[in-house]
């Protein structure tokens, strides 16, 4: 086969791979594309120059490989001098969005030996593709997102979380702004909650509804407040309000001291014997009350 004849026939082989792609912009395995270009050397050098000009991207299903038509004409271009287990990782990375992925699951999803993905992310990391991050699920493993996106409230924690740690302080700091302007509207909604810390300036950071709503909810439970809403209906499925607990839960009684609960001797006390509760003095001090 004369030179000209070779180089159209990759031509008309690289046409296929492309049309057969955008036919299917999910994605097709290698084994269709085999079948449709029986010669194998003839598809290998075809996907390989798709591949080195970014046409394509592969990636990693199950125990075959998977290629597509690359949706991102720039991220193409930054990805440029890539080798193909690089751009295997980064593609893998970039499909991960913001809640980033741990090394093990890069492994599993690539089929990659350790060492090689290691390889990768070094590469990656060196031209600022991606960027290895901490998560509040594991503090001392790193996971790995597309460099410019931001980690996701799953990653982080969100606006409670400082530096990966819940951050207690500023929670109680919005609690007790919390309670103070329920107490003086006597019955509020989460939305009005919400405006009102925002522009106390209380905090420096934006606080969602969802952040206010689970700090609400902390409150609920330790019985600051109750949940309601305008009708008076507790738990109603129109939008829920809160106010003041008439009811609080207190901090301590006469049943949470009962002196049995923290006596050291109590497995040996029984009515009658040598330690009993009728010739016990804490007893009588508590019943006294």
């Amino acid at each position: 086969m004369t030179e000209g004849a070779m180089a159209s026939e990759l031509h008309q082989a690289i046409k296929k791979v492309m049309d057969l792609c955008r036919a299917h912009p999910d994605g097709l395995p290698q084994k269709i594309f085999e079948e449709e270009i029986p010669d194998v050397e003839l598809l290998a050098q075809a996907l390989n120059v798709l591949l080195e000009k970014r046409k394509l991207e592969v990636f990693s299903q199950g125990e075959y490989l998977v290629y597509k038509e690359h949706s991102r004409p720039k991220v193409a271009d930054k990805l440029k001098g890539l080798a193909s287990k690089e751009l295997l990782v980064y593609q893998t990375i970039e499909r991960a969005a913001n809640r980033g992925i741990w090394t093990a699951d890069l492994e599993a999803r690539t089929n990659l030996q350790q060492p090689e993905i290691n390889r990768a992310l070094k590469t990656l990391e060196r031209r600022s593709l991606i960027k290895a991050v901490r998560t509040v699920r594991s503090k001392n493993r790193k996971a790995y997102i597309v460099f410019e996106l931001t980690p996701s409230e799953e990653v982080t924690g969100g606006a409670l979380f400082t530096e990966l740690e819940f951050d207690a302080a500023f929670v109680d700091v919005i609690k007790q702004e919390c309670l103070q302007f329920i107490a003086k509207q006597k019955l509020v909604d989460l939305q009005a909650i919400a405006d009102a810390i925002r522009k106390s300036g209380i905090s420096k950071i934006e606080l969602g509804l969802e952040e206010i709503k689970q700090i609400m909810d902390t409150l609920v439970l330790d019985g600051d407040v109750e949940v309601t809403t305008s009708g008076g209906k507790s738990h109603s499925t129109e939008s829920l309000c809160y106010r003041i607990d008439k009811m609080p839960i207190p901090t301590t009684s006469a049943l949470t001291n009962v002196p049995c609960g923290i006596c050291p001797v109590m497995r040996d006390c029984s009515p009658g014997g040598l330690i009993s509760p009728e010739t016990c003095v804490y007893l009588d001090e508590w019943l006294s009350f």
